[in-house]
């Protein structure tokens, strides 16, 4: 892919043994090792012809911005389908990394892809984001994603499942807190509840499976693979992993074998970037999917919503932070804004009466990736209401107004014998979660950004204690 400027602010000093650069895991571990000459000679990466001289007019780039798409699937599956698409965002003046997670299942407008080599092309429209790669490979799908994005794409690599199994093996495993009995027997996982280290094998099943998520669907997954990430990355980053020479080879070959990048990401570019991420701190790296809604157009499948949507990619775009990325001292004022009840300390059962099958099922995950605690979903008994409507007990309205807070138009009533857990139905007037569109001017959509619920690789988001 085209060259990028280097930023030409002043380096800041690196204190030792900090080499490891944000979200790109082992990609960026592996660029940061061959700074050494030691390590240079053992990677041998695989790359694909990119001409992004034929995607058209591109978005722009942006000094000390690099994005990088980052992908992975099962290079052995019919297609090369991505099941994973995460656009890297990395700022080296300000030392912060937002990665941002795109659900396969995302429905996009494709553009014309030509026939090119084992791809036949595509003639343009609407379809499942990672298809584009069917249709076209890496050159389909780059092109893809800044169309629906407008951010400009620097490099995109793609790591094998496989390869990420390895990763894991090779670093000793993860550690993850396992909140209840997982069984999948699809994705072949099986886990016990409590704090376990998981090896490459149960990591990679983790990764890949919906069975075990609450909600059985994509959002679900991602929630997955966020915590799969953060976990590598700190035990990566713990200063013991990878102390010796053999570990390092071991894994450095688990990372190259496994990966394929655009032919412009060379060695040396890797390298570049991963000297100018050395200082980044695991709490200024942040995880955040693209806020969704049910697709209009294919069933069981998600559209972009908006205007959050859009929001979420300008601020990515132009650099601007994510709000757990601000390092500023908050005001009073700012401080007493905060709800009076955390999305956390809300349980609230889902019922759908919308007519349109799924929807409870979708929302959950939506719902749980804000925060809150989705008790069940089902069809709405007694209370029907025409307008989508959360009930509440007494002494609930706080815990109603959390949620309503984060929903598009709906009303809240008190039922006097309700106890503590809300219930929201959904009735023809529904419209999601809310995205008003209430960004400051100028302020590249930090008012959309902050109901994303976004997280940090510095911990985990699930805790066994």
């Amino acid at each position: 892919m085209a060259p990028r400027n280097v930023s030409s602010a002043p380096a800041r000093k690196m204190s030792p043994g900090q080499w490891v650069a944000c979200g790109m895991t082992g990609l960026l571990i592996a660029a940061s090792l061959t700074v050494y000459a030691g390590y240079r000679d053992a990677l041998s990466i695989a790359t694909e012809e990119i001409d992004t001289d034929a995607w058209g007019d591109r978005p722009a780039q942006v000094e000390g911005i690099h994005n990088i798409l980052l992908l992975g699937g099962d290079n052995e599956s019919e297609g090369k389908r991505p099941d994973v698409l995460v656009i890297v965002n990395i700022n080296v003046d300000n030392g912060t990394a937002t990665m941002v997670n795109l659900p396969r299942d995302l429905i996009v407008d494709i553009p014309q892809c030509d026939p090119v080599g084992e791809f036949p092309g595509w003639p343009g429209g609407l379809q499942q984001i990672n298809h584009a790669a069917t249709y076209g490979g890496l050159d389909c799908l780059g092109n893809t994603v800044e169309t629906t994005t407008d951010i400009h794409l620097d490099h995109m690599v793609m790591v094998d499942f496989a390869g990420f199994e390895n990763i894991v093996d090779t670093i000793g495993g993860v550690e993850l807190c396992i909140s209840k009995p997982l069984d999948d027997p699809k994705a072949h996982l099986s886990l016990d509840p409590g704090t376990q280290t998981l090896n490459g094998e149960e990591a990679l099943a983790l990764a890949r499976s919906r069975q075990s998520t609450e909600h059985k669907n994509d959002m679900g997954r991602i929630k997955s693979q966020q915590r799969l990430i953060g976990a590598i990355l700190r035990k990566v980053t713990s200063g013991e992993t990878l102390s010796s020479p053999t570990t390092l080879y071991d894994f450095l070959g688990s990372v190259t074998d496994s990966m394929v990048t655009d032919d412009g990401f060379t060695v040396d570019k890797m390298a570049e970037l991963a000297i100018a991420m050395r200082e980044v701190d695991l709490s200024r790296i942040n995880m955040v999917m693209v806020p969704v809604v049910n697709s209009q157009t294919h069933q069981y499948k998600v559209d972009p919503k908006q205007p959050a949507a859009d929001e979420l990619f300008a601020a990515v775009a132009s650099g601007d932070v994510l709000p757990e990325e601000e390092s500023g001292d908050k005001g009073e004022d700012e401080e007493s804004a905060e709800p009076a009840v955390e999305p956390g300390d809300v349980s609230v059962r889902v019922l759908n009466g919308t007519g349109r099958t799924g929807l409870a099922d979708t929302f959950q995950g939506l719902l749980e990736n804000q925060g809150f605690t989705v008790a069940g979903v089902g069809n709405p008994g007694p209370r029907n209401p025409e307008q989508s409507t959360i009930y509440h007990g007494p002494g609930q309205e706080a815990a109603a107004q959390t949620l309503a807070a984060a929903l598009d138009t709906v009303r809240t009533e008190e039922v006097p014998d309700f106890g503590d857990e809300l219930e929201l139905v959904m009735a023809a007037d529904w419209n999601g979660l809310a995205g008003d569109g209430s960004a400051p001017a100028g302020g590249g959509g930090e008012g959309a950004l902050a109901e994303l619920g976004a997280t940090s690789a510095a911990e985990d988001t699930v805790s066994c204690e």
